[in-house]
């Protein structure tokens, strides 16, 4: 049972995140708002929707290392996997000097949110700050997008725009829609989450790490490969890094506010800097202005496969030498 709720929660995640974002883009553009802001604003929150509900109910339900791990795993699983299998389709090309500047704003959000868990638990002083450097990033981008002419910003919203729905009554009823799949959506997924985490004998932490960070990110590997396969690489970078700051800043600086959530040293000694790691990684290919190919591509994917195996061979270690005692 606990099963079919998490794969019932990913199916209403997936559903309500897609209609809640082509609802909302469509209401605002009927109301004016520019393409450009929804760009940036509108699609970025929206497709990160599933990940701000499970984390915010995780939270809520008394269980926060389902929503440090969701972060955690998400931002692992954008770098190894979401370039990872798009690399091995077709070797990524990409614009180095946007990679180089937004790869190191993703590296400096990453070190910070780490000197804040250092502190001990985030809070609802951690979350704020969190949400007001958020705040300064989406400015930071508003600028420069206009200035380069948001071609590439804009450019996000040209799928959604071809199934919108074209009465603003309809547009309501997708958001009412999307708002109540997340909803629900969330609940099933923290929900069986837990109860597999418990029967398994391991903790939140490795369950959202795991399962519920694979699954939410889920639409950034859709994102990904289909970016490969029409060969823009910028797009499937973008989303990556893009997401990885959206995770840090806004998600986990929105569940700190809801409730305060623990650092457990697991976390704090190994997850936490493979993060860091893998945020790297990305450096070397926008400093050497060279693809990341189909060899670095495989590299990705069974570094990630080896970080999933760990994850649960070490919690078996752990739970094997406490039943013991």
């Amino acid at each position: 049972m606990p099963y079919v709720l998490v794969a019932a929660g990913l199916v209403f995640l997936l559903i309500g995140g897609e209609v809640l974002v082509r609802g909302t883009v469509s209401l605002a553009e009927r109301m004016g708002v520019s393409k450009l802001i929804i760009g940036l604003t509108i699609v970025s929150v929206g497709t990160s929707a599933p990940e701000l509900f499970v984390c915010v109910k995780a939270a809520l339900s008394g269980a926060p290392g389902i929503a440090l791990g969701n972060v955690v795993g998400s931002n692992i699983a954008n770098i190894l996997l979401v370039l990872g299998l798009p690399a091995v389709i077709f070797p990524i090309v990409c614009d180095t000097r946007s990679m180089r500047r937004d790869g190191s704003i993703m590296i400096l959000a990453t070190i910070f949110f780490m000197m804040l868990c250092w502190l001990g638990s985030l809070s609802v002083l951690q979350g704020t700050v969190l949400l007001i450097l958020l705040v300064g990033f989406l400015s930071y981008s508003y600028r420069r997008a206009r200035r380069s002419g948001a071609a590439a910003v804009a450019a996000a919203t040209e799928e959604i725009e071809q199934h919108m729905p074209q009465s603003p009554w309809v547009s309501l009823l997708f958001i009412v829609i999307g708002i109540a799949a997340l909803v629900a959506g969330s609940r099933f997924l923290v929900d069986g989450a837990t109860d597999i985490a418990r029967s398994m004998g391991v903790s939140d932490e490795v369950i959202g790490i795991t399962l519920i960070a694979l699954g939410t990110s889920l639409p950034e590997v859709v994102t990904g490969v289909v970016a490969a396969i029409r060969h823009h690489g910028d797009v499937a970078v973008g989303n990556a890094i893009g997401s990885n700051l959206f995770n840090i800043l806004g998600i986990m600086g929105a569940t700190a506010i809801v409730a305060p959530v623990p650092i457990t040293d697991k976390v704090l000694n190994f997850d936490l800097w493979i993060m860091l790691l893998c945020a790297v990684l990305v450096i070397p290919f926008a400093l050497r202005d060279k693809p990341i190919g189909r060899v670095t591509g495989a590299f990705f994917l069974i570094a990630y496969t080896l970080y999933l195996s760990a994850q649960f061979h070490g919690m078996s270690g752990v739970h094997a030498m406490a039943v013991a005692g």
